[in-house]
């Protein structure tokens, strides 16, 4: 391998960056500060600082930067007293967040200056901090990329979530099986979160409802304690910086000491764990629903601390005051003797957005503190309550979906299953009155399903329960109303809409491929950062042979790079001169890793039959991980690394083909990926993949896609044209129509002799010849319950993977392509997918408006008009 300097050298990054030349004075006012922070940070009687004890001086140098902002923008906040946005979600994929803040505060160069004359290098200290991996995949990395875009495009938003002791498990990959082990992201502390004792809040669980001349009261429970953590998030480039609040549960009391005085040492704590398990672990997803009771906990405990806390700040967020100013939660359209707006009802100040089911009890919640506490009679309280929320649907997959047990919503939670068992019965009445004598509609459209264990349907739930229902790309947004949800399309045309998701392009270009974000700024500016659409005009540079040739050399960087941490880390050798072929994702059937091992397999046997073949060197790498109950899943992982052994490891082979099994993936990990990667397997059944945005990250940053129609890539496809991308496999329809005429994967492994020859090597243990049974559940899955229909999509993926390396062998051409995809991927910014959020849902404008910096007055604040776009 050539010997290579990192594409963020110092020295490089000063000769041309889009970040600027630092002005001396910040470096030395950097400086400063980090030296003052180093202080403080070595521990006493220890001379030497640590790498941690530098990483930690640093941290706090740039939330230095960070606080003055941030109490500002919740004071302009008191003080407009805008609409504000609430979102809600299980899961934030936060990463890392030391980088991301000086990009976005502009102060990177500053701090990379600083530190290089102090004779350090940031890289390695941005290596030290751990990623807050507080989600498992797509849904949670969409919330963190949606608070960026909040916070950029100045809305009044916060993001409220759950502050797990322990995040998405660490992958560790031993003798080809995935391990397990906690995620100790909390382990040395976390410098960019502040707890906020004095807005601890009581959840309450169990006891029993009780009527009383008042009203239905919910008495005899037990109460867990909330604690919020605040983590500031900044705004590209306008000072505003955002809250994420995350909650912790705390006991409301910490020790029995009855229980100790009596030597029961175990038991004066048992207590406080439990009540504490709530916020200990994040639930693993493997997109099957499992009712699980803390899970249902961990839900409601969110929902309950949060809505107390929108509550509060809807009646004090009045011109800065604290104090309770609003008395009424309706709307009032005659607002002649309100000259102060105090009047405003809380749909019209408050939007809840409710990322996928998993915060879904915030309704009967929201209902329950109407009716029973501030005493609104119910069918205001329910039109204020569906005004307010809107629900994201995220999946199509029936096992997905949560239905909650009855009998366990009843122990829990006794209040809101009532609730819940009122909004069914109202909503039965108006199903009746619209579809008289259809009682199978009454049946399909029940929140109650009476089959089998009764249960709660909670995606019905907040259907029902929201004004706003989308799905996250427009084939999914068809999908929910022909199919998932089609009586309640009938129902409520009006509800249903597309919001396709997005990517934040701060972190997945400027931040993660600073060698590609120069050469675009070299030649269309800096303005695609915030408005992505600016992109279009990198399309005249398409036929530029200079600027396809920069485009070239960059992604050789990236991939020398990545190389040299693979060569580190997995001690595999890779050529750099291959194809960079990755899929990158959760471990699931549907997303179909199996079938990318299928051709791995089918290109060593290419090469075995006939070494001196010509043959287009590829590097094959595969990361993500499985929940740790799903079996298949896990087998998968054990397959890929199994293949890999034997490929990586034949003298015949060489550096020809290689399989790299990415261990560990997350943030930090997919920000080296990305960048490198040449091609981009998204080839998941037609219909079963809402949206992805692992896809949209690799077309921003130059990578083609080889996929089907499903999710984004139909959109993405419309974007570039069709010469742009590698599109293979049947169609939604046609996949419907296999499954109705009867699908039969016998008869394609049958007919394909190259099929039949890596189905006969798994099953035959070639691959696993001191067990050669290992892999025959995988060879039952496809053979006789080929669910998501690899074996039919098999052939026409290898002939697309060799249309492939036939393009591949053209470098002019697949960095023209390359340019293409660029250009055409301004739809997919997360700043596009919020702005329809925000006109289109919640009712609120996003604006240009940027917030002086803390040393000047508010009075010199530049304002303008909402951004159109």
């Amino acid at each position: 391998m050539a010997s290579y300097q990192p594409q963020t050298d110092h020295e490089k990054r000063k000769q041309i960056s889009i970040r600027g030349i630092a002005p001396v004075e910040n470096v030395v006012e950097f400086k400063k500060a980090f030296n003052r922070h180093l202080h403080y940070t070595i521990v006493k009687d220890r001379n030497v600082a640590t790498p941690r004890d530098y990483y930690l001086s640093l941290a706090h140098t740039v939330r230095d930067y960070l606080v003055g902002r941030w109490i500002r923008t919740q004071q302009h906040y008191y003080e407009k007293d805008p609409k504000r946005v609430y979102y809600l979600s299980l899961e934030f994929y936060m990463g890392r967040t030391l980088s991301n803040t000086m990009v976005n505060l502009g102060i990177q160069s500053a701090c990379d200056e600083a530190l290089y004359q102090i004779g350090l290098d940031i890289e390695e200290l941005e290596e030290i901090e751990e990623d807050a991996g507080l989600g498992n995949g797509g849904l949670g990395r969409l919330a963190a990329c949606f608070l960026d875009s909040m916070a950029t495009l100045g809305l009044a938003a916060y993001g409220y979530g759950i502050r797990y002791d322990y995040g998405i498990f660490a992958q560790r990959i031993e003798d080809g099986w995935q391990v397990e082990e906690p995620d100790e992201w909390l382990r040395y502390g976390n410098p960019w979160e502040k707890a906020r004792p004095e807005y601890v809040l009581p959840v309450n669980f169990y006891g029993r409802t009780e009527d009383t001349d008042t009203g239905v009261k919910w008495v005899d429970t037990q109460v867990v304690f909330a604690m919020p953590y605040d983590s500031p998030i900044p705004g590209y480039g306008n000072n505003t910086v955002n809250t994420m609040r995350l909650w912790s549960a705390k006991a409301p009391n910490s020790f029995n000491l009855h229980f100790f005085n009596n030597g029961e040492y175990i038991n004066a704590v048992c207590d406080r764990n439990q009540a504490e398990n709530i916020s200990r672990v994040l639930y693993p997803n493997d997109n099957f629903f499992s009712g699980k009771e803390l899970r249902l906990k961990q839900e409601y405990f969110l929902v309950a601390s949060t809505l107390q806390d929108i509550l509060r700040r809807f009646k004090s967020s009045k011109f800065g005051s604290r104090d309770p100013v609003r008395r009424s939660f309706e709307s009032f359209p005659d607002k002649e003797n309100d000259s102060n707006n105090a009047l405003y009802g809380f749909a019209e100040k408050v939007a809840i957005q409710l990322n996928d089911t998993h915060p879904s009890m915030a309704i009967p919640e929201l209902l329950r503190i109407f009716v029973d506490i501030e005493g609104l009679p119910w069918d205001k309280a329910w039109d204020i309550t569906v005004k307010t929320f809107a629900y994201t649907n995220h999946t199509v997959l029936p096992e997905a979906l949560e239905r909650w047990p009855v009998s366990m919503l009843e122990r829990i939670l006794p209040r809101h299953l009532q609730i819940i068992y009122l909004i069914n019965h109202n909503f039965l009445q108006e199903v009746r009155a619209k579809y008289p004598g259809d009682s199978g509609k009454l049946r399909r459209m029940s929140i109650v399903e009476e089959d089998g264990e009764k249960k709660i349907n909670m995606a019905f739930l907040s259907i029902i329960g929201s004004h706003a229902v989308n799905g996250v790309a427009a084939l999914h947004s068809e999908i929910i109303k022909k199919e998932t949800f089609h009586d309640f399309y009938e129902m409520f045309p009006e509800r249903f809409q597309n919001k396709t998701n997005g990517i934040t392009p701060r972190r997945w270009l400027l931040l993660c491929n600073p060698g590609l974000s120069d050469i675009i700024a070299e030649k269309i500016g800096e303005g695609w950062v915030t408005d992505l659409y600016k992109l279009r005009d990198l399309k005249k540079y398409a036929e530029d042979e200079n600027f396809l040739r920069n485009i070239i050399k960059v992604k050789q960087e990236n991939k020398m790079k990545l190389a040299e941490y693979i060569q580190e880390h997995y001690k595999i050798k890779v050529n750099t001169s291959s194809i960079f072929d990755i899929q990158v994702k959760r471990i699931h059937e549907y997303k179909r890793q199996l079938l990318n091992c299928f051709h791995i397999i089918t290109l060593y046997n290419r090469l075995k039959r006939d070494p001196n073949q010509a043959f287009v060197p590829r590097t094959i790498m595969i990361g993500g991980k499985a929940a740790p109950g799903y079996h298949m899943a896990k087998l998968i992982i054990k397959l890929i690394n199994s293949v890999a052994k034997v490929v990586n490891n034949d003298p015949i082979i060489g550096d020809r083909l290689k399989v790299v099994y990415l261990e560990n993936y997350r943030v930090s990990l997919a920000e080296k990926i990305i960048p490198a990667a040449d091609l981009s397997e998204q080839i998941s059944t037609a219909g079963t993949e809402a949206s992805g945005t692992g896809n949209m990250k690799f077309m921003l940053n130059g990578a083609l896609t080889i996929g089907t129609l499903d999710g984004a890539n139909v959109e993405m496809r419309e974007e570039m044209g069709d010469e742009n991308i590698f599109i293979f496999g049947m169609k939604v329809d046609e996949v419907e129509e296999l499954k109705r005429s009867g699908y039969h994967p016998q008869d394609y492994y049958e007919s394909n002799k190259s099929l039949k020859q890596v189905l006969d090597q798994i099953r035959g243990g070639f691959f696993s010849p001191e067990e050669p049974g290992l892999f025959m559940d995988i060879y039952n899955s496809v053979l006789y319950n080929d669910r998501f229909c690899l074996l039919k999509d098999y052939e026409d993926y290898i002939r697309c993977q060799d249309e492939v390396s036939k393009v591949f062998k053209n470098p002019l051409k697949w960095a023209k392509m390359c340019v293409l995809n660029i250009a055409s991927s301004g739809k997919f910014s997360s700043d596009r997918t919020i702005s329809e959020y925000a006109k289109e849902i919640w009712g609120v404008e996003p604006n240009d408006i940027k917030l002086p910096p803390p040393h000047e007055g508010l009075d010199t604040m530049d304002s303008k008009p909402p951004q159109k776009k």
